[in-house]
């Protein structure tokens, strides 16, 4: 009556009590759980008519319909689930499978065992059972014909955390041959997004899907965080930092080595408790998280929670600014991207030894501000971008991520049409309204939080074995109403 798929949930059923079989459809499962005394009293539901009519059909022919109970259902809504000890969800997408446990059951029983057959979007479902506080306690591979089905038992955890991209994606089922077959099989589908990313000149993206194909056949490991600082080092030189500047490993873990980063703007609280539901060792951030001489560490203060939960810190600053392929660069390429440049961009803003804070380009078509805003908008992913009242069209425009504002006078005498910046103060705007040049202001945020998925990038190209993750959190501080 059962095919491999539906052998092995039947199987998983614990008969420990009523079970349920959601989107039941013919009742095949149902039938089984009873006709094999495994369970005494099975719910069978469907969403339409229709199904629930050929699942009738099916106990009636077995002759268990005192035993099955046929519930007209969208998801869990009309169940009920007292005395249920097992709930089956199999043959839908892992998203509608997702939002069926989130509508009920995560919230009103958590002593439920589910046993749950995606066929899409597996990693979604796992990733979303951890945010609703389940974990896996089983997963299974099982293969009929040339498919291979994924089964997950998820029970109600006992510790709060939550998955990476990656772990989403491996999976608990055991490294055996069949298992190693179908990580094998997501690899080569991982591979192939990143080719077709690569194709459309998102390398970030492609060296990331690489990076998880990697992983999926050969797993995570773990490396030195003097490795990964050593190879930033490389890149974004810390002796290049300002004076005034911090950028470093400001916090060190106990271990010193790690096989998970988290990768944020900002070190808050928010992102330390990510990156300790994540289990991340390190986190990597361009806005220090120790700038001015520390006078006391509270219990309330972000270092002190860094420490207390052994996660190390390394930022990067001024030093990431200024590097060819840091904030600016990565600006700078989207530009390249967005728009027709010509001749070659120009140091901004000059410090001294060969450093310098921003690029000036020259379009090869001159635009109008509101044009050149919308794109703004594009690049950095803003919600809102302030803009001058100047409405003359703009060709050569100098842009410095974060608050650069200040640097107004640099670009009017560098005969700039535009500046691009972010954090402008009032009297700034007053300046550029009253001088031939037009200001945007994108947000101190959205200009440097663009610069995370290079820095992905770079670190999965060396240590693909790495777990890198971009920090959920990692989003505007501010909301606009």
């Amino acid at each position: 009556m059962l095919d491999k798929r539906l052998k092995k949930i039947a199987e998983l059923v614990s008969g420990k009590g009523t079970a349920a079989d959601i989107g039941t459809d013919h009742a095949y499962l149902a039938a089984e759980l009873v006709t094999s005394g495994k369970c005494s009293r099975v719910i069978a539901s469907d969403i339409k008519e229709g199904p629930l009519e050929s699942a009738r059909n099916t106990v009636e022919r077995y002759g268990v319909q005192d035993k099955v109970e046929l519930i007209l259902s969208d998801g869990l809504e009309n169940v009920p689930l007292g005395g249920v000890s097992d709930i089956v969800i199999a043959g839908m997408g892992g998203e509608t499978i997702a939002a069926i446990l989130g509508k009920k059951a995560a919230y009103e029983r958590d002593d439920i065992r589910f046993i749950l057959q995606p066929m899409t979007k597996v990693e979604l479902l796992r990733r979303k059972l951890y945010e609703m506080c389940y974990e896996i306690t089983e997963e299974h591979i099982v293969a009929d014909g040339d498919k291979m089905y994924v089964i997950i038992v998820a029970e109600g955890a006992g510790d709060w955390r939550l998955l990476t991209e990656f772990e989403s994606l491996y999976g608990f089922f055991e490294n055996d041959e069949l298992g190693a077959e179908y990580r094998r099989r997501e690899a080569q589908r991982l591979s192939k997004i990143g080719s077709a990313l690569e194709g459309s000149g998102n390398s970030s993206g492609a060296q990331h899907y690489a990076a998880l194909a990697y992983k999926m056949e050969n797993g995570c490991d773990i490396v030195k965080t003097d490795d990964i600082y050593s190879y930033l080092d490389t890149l974004y030189p810390f002796a290049s930092q300002d004076s005034w500047d911090n950028s470093g490993l400001l916090v060190e873990n106990y271990d010193m080595e790690c096989s998970k980063v988290l990768l944020s703007l900002d070190i808050s609280q928010k992102a330390v408790l990510e990156a300790s539901e994540k289990g991340a060792e390190l986190i990597i951030s361009h806005h220090p998280v120790i700038f001015e001489p520390l006078k006391a560490i509270t219990r309330s203060s972000v270092v002190y929670e860094l420490i207390d939960s052994g996660i190390a810190a390394i930022c990067m600053h001024t030093n990431l600014d200024i590097s060819e392929g840091g904030t600016n660069g990565v600006i700078l390429r989207e530009l390249e991207k967005k728009y027709k440049l010509t001749g070659e961009p120009e140091p901004f803003e000059e410090i001294g030894g060969g450093r310098h804070y921003g690029w000036i380009v020259q379009l090869e078509e001159p635009i109008f501000p509101a044009e050149l805003a919308k794109g703004l908008k594009e690049i950095f992913g803003c919600e809102y971008v302030r803009m001058s009242r100047r409405r003359h069209k703009i060709s050569r425009i100098a842009f410095c991520s974060g608050s650069g504002g200040s640097m107004l006078g640099e670009a009017i005498a560098k005969d700039c049409d535009a500046l691009i910046t972010g954090d402008v103060k009032h009297d700034v705007w007053i300046d550029a309204n009253n001088s031939l040049i037009s200001l945007f202001d994108c947000g101190h945020f959205h200009t440097e939080n663009i610069v995370l998925p290079e820095l992905r990038r770079v670190l999965e190209e060396k240590f693909p074995q790495l777990d890198v993750e971009i920090a959920e959190g990692s989003v505007d501080p501010c909301e606009y109403v």
